[in-house]
């Protein structure tokens, strides 16, 4: 493995223990909230118990999960044979384990790759990707998705959907507890407590989407590069890029799963000329596409 695979690699485990504390932070620091709101301390104690299981499942089933959660199934070799040679070729060219391939019934095209490393990680398509891209656009964005895997940026997304989405429920759980237990409060300390547990509430899952969010946003473009390099063709990923830019929304989008996607889930990104205003890209889990294919086109020149 080179320098900067092992560079790529360490970076990104260092990034998913970071995840994990700030978790531990986030989840504990509810949970002591809560346990004053409601004056009660095994509150706290179901805080840091809960976030350390849920931390052993982030990094042993999160690629389950995300696999369940796009209702992905293992692909057929003999059905789609032209995928898997591709898939298997690309493996050969960079150097890693061919991952487990699945296909998701969607008629949009769209991509994910999950798992905790190359030698556990797997690759889903759509059968929209596999019916509208013809093989160097395919492989352009087998080879986006290889550059996840090799990267190790799998290990970041696929504990994020995990946790972010723990996060969020947690604190869900705690604003309708809150309805229902909160007003009938009646001492100003509890109120006070309440307030602030409200306020935490309400912020740790938008902390958690924007570390989801930030961390999608710039991989994607280091992808994109490295894709462009294994195959040695970066106009075969610009056109896919193109193609998928005006497709249609998934039709079972998850908000757990959208960071991991070739593209995202939910709506069509801007292509060609249109620039996407600042504000917009403060709340998308990727860069805008006509960024990504300006940025690919300039390495062909």
């Amino acid at each position: 493995m080179s320098t900067t695979a092992y560079s790529f690699r360490d970076s990104n485990i260092r990034k998913t223990w970071a995840i994990f504390t700030l978790f531990l932070i986030i989840v504990i620091g509810v949970g002591w909230i809560i346990s004053l709101a409601y004056n009660d301390a095994s509150i706290l104690y179901f805080a840091v118990i809960f976030s350390l299981v849920m931390n052993l499942i982030a990094y042993w089933k999160s690629d389950s999960i995300a696999l369940s959660l796009s209702r992905a199934h293992e692909a057929d070799k003999n059905t789609n044979r032209d995928l898997f040679n591709v898939v298997e070729n690309l493996s050969i060219t960079t150097g890693i384990p061919t991952p487990k391939i699945y296909i998701i019934e969607d008629s949009s095209a769209n991509a994910f790759a999950t798992g905790r490393n190359p030698k556990h990680a797997s690759i889903a398509v759509t059968t929209g990707l596999l019916q509208r891209l013809n093989k160097t656009e395919l492989e352009g964005v087998i080879a986006h998705e290889m550059s996840h895997v090799k990267n190790y940026d799998i290990l970041v997304s696929t504990v994020v959907v995990v946790l972010v989405g723990f996060i969020t429920i947690l604190t869900d759980f705690f604003m309708r507890s809150l309805w229902w237990r909160g007003r009938d409060s009646r001492e100003n300390n509890g109120s006070i407590f309440m307030i602030i547990g409200i306020a935490t509430a309400i912020l740790a899952p938008i902390l958690a989407t924007i570390i989801q969010m930030a961390i999608s946003r710039k991989r994607e473009f280091l992808a994109d590069a490295s894709g462009a390099l294994i195959t040695r063709y970066p106009e075969g990923l610009a056109s896919a890029l193109e193609k998928i830019s005006s497709d249609r929304p998934m039709a079972h989008p998850q908000n757990a799963t959208a960071h991991m996607f070739f593209s995202s889930p939910f709506k069509a990104d801007a292509g060609g000329q249109q620039k996407t205003p600042w504000f917009v890209k403060l709340f998308m889990t990727h860069p805008p596409i006509e960024e990504r294919i300006k940025a690919l086109r300039q390495m062909s020149q």
